[in-house]
């Protein structure tokens, strides 16, 4: 009898311990938050939550192209300095006001629930975030509130994804910076960045709606000086993943890997718990040799993988690369939910002929910033008319790609 004591002790001390220091995947679930469970995502009563997801591309990060201009005119500060030649600097400012008022409204995400989506990833500009003299106050604390409270009453989950950090990221149009990935070259930037996920956390880490944040999209372009850069990734989204989880213990981090999102050659083995590996990849064929690396590196860590951005192609090719992934057992989240004129998009804007007069202007404005403007009653009533159209109620749903996601196909 004797001997079996020690036994005896070691169960009841394993017990008592169970109810002191409870697995944090236990304490997530407890407190409603889907949470990484090995290599899937499991919601609160232990089910597998299937990422099927819509980004919300343009809307806080405007893109040249998504409005229809060309190359020379892809910038946001290129685009905004289109618009304040245009308006002048007041009528630019309450366009942007009515601009982000409308792009994505209630309609939007209602439609979005209601199309069999289940996440929508938001790309933010730090800079709407951040004033200028660096205090936590703009206009994208509202616009955030906002869309959690729509997503909430339409059952879908929002992932934070900072598209434009501060100084920027990748060293590319998108990120609103100066063309060279400054955020990995200045401290400065780094804390302001550090600070700008803890103020997000703090006042979204109670709420489940919230899946979690995408520190950096895409950081380090394959043009600038990767072995310089890339050792200096991981250790910067270590730091920004501790101020997340000071605050917020329970929401999922999403990692990217360098080189536009589609690499994790830079980033060694998970330094967290509740770590989701993301990777981009457009145009890519539809076969296992496409996503092998991340198969590997999911199967070498036993990690949660997802592609959170994708898209942009005929249906067909959405069709098969969506199901290869689903194969694998890898949800996804396509790129974008709207833009002008397209048919690779969920919602579609209408190109009205006045818009196209502003499109041709652009072109003239980026190559002689003397070049005389349409007429002040064309440009008016060119961006009211875009204003109009940009609202749900006046996209066009290409239904067929809404099939080709295996989601409704009809109205």
């Amino acid at each position: 009898m004797t001997e079996q004591r020690p036994i005896v002790f070691l169960l009841v001390l394993c017990v008592l311990l169970s109810g002191i220091v409870a697995p944090v995947a236990a304490q997530t679930a407890s407190q409603g938050f889907v949470h990484a469970e090995g290599k899937r995502l499991v919601t609160p009563d232990g089910a597998t939550f299937f990422v099927k997801g819509i980004n919300l591309g343009h809307w806080l990060v405007p893109e040249g192209y998504m409005f229809g201009f060309n190359r020379k005119t892809e910038h946001p500060n290129q685009i905004r300095q289109l618009y304040e030649r245009l308006l002048g600097a007041e009528g630019a400012a309450r366009f942007w006001d009515r601009f982000r008022d409308t792009y994505i409204g209630e309609d939007d995400i209602r439609f979005i629930g209601a199309a069999g989506f289940n996440v929508v990833r938001v790309p933010l500009d730090s800079r709407l975030f951040i004033a200028p003299d660096r205090k936590f106050e703009g206009p994208g604390y509202a616009l955030i509130d906002r869309l959690v409270g729509w997503a909430k009453a339409s059952g879908l989950k929002v992932i934070l994804d900072l598209h434009a950090a501060p100084g920027g990221q990748v060293g590319a149009s998108h990120d609103a910076g100066s063309g060279f990935p400054l955020l990995f070259y200045s401290h400065a930037n780094q804390d302001l960045t550090v600070q700008f996920w803890r103020t997000l956390a703090q006042r979204y880490g109670n709420d489940p709606t919230v899946l979690g944040y995408d520190l950096l999209n895409e950081p380090i372009a394959p043009h600038h000086d990767t072995k310089y850069l890339e050792p200096r990734l991981q250790p910067l989204l270590e730091r920004l993943t501790k101020a997340i989880r000071d605050v917020a213990p329970h929401q999922i981090i999403f990692i990217e890997g360098s080189r536009w999102g589609t690499s994790w050659h830079a980033l060694g083995p998970p330094f967290a718990e509740n770590l989701v590996y993301t990777y981009h990849s457009y145009w890519a064929s539809p076969r296992r040799n496409t996503i092998q690396p991340q198969l590997n590196f999911r199967d070498r860590y036993n990690v949660p993988i997802l592609i959170a951005e994708t898209g942009e192609a005929t249906d067909d090719w959405i069709v098969n690369f969506r199901s290869m992934h689903e194969s694998y057992g890898i949800g996804w989240i396509f790129w974008p939910y709207k833009n002008l004129n397209q048919t690779t998009t969920v919602a579609s804007v209408p190109m009205t002929p006045e818009w196209a007069e502003i499109v041709a202007f652009a072109d003239r404005y980026a190559d002689d910033k003397n070049a005389p403007p349409p007429s002040k009653a064309l440009v008016d009533h060119a961006f009211d008319e875009y204003l109009k159209a940009i609202a749900f109620k006046n996209n066009v749903i290409r239904w067929s790609y809404l099939a080709a996601l295996g989601l409704k196909a009809g109205p």
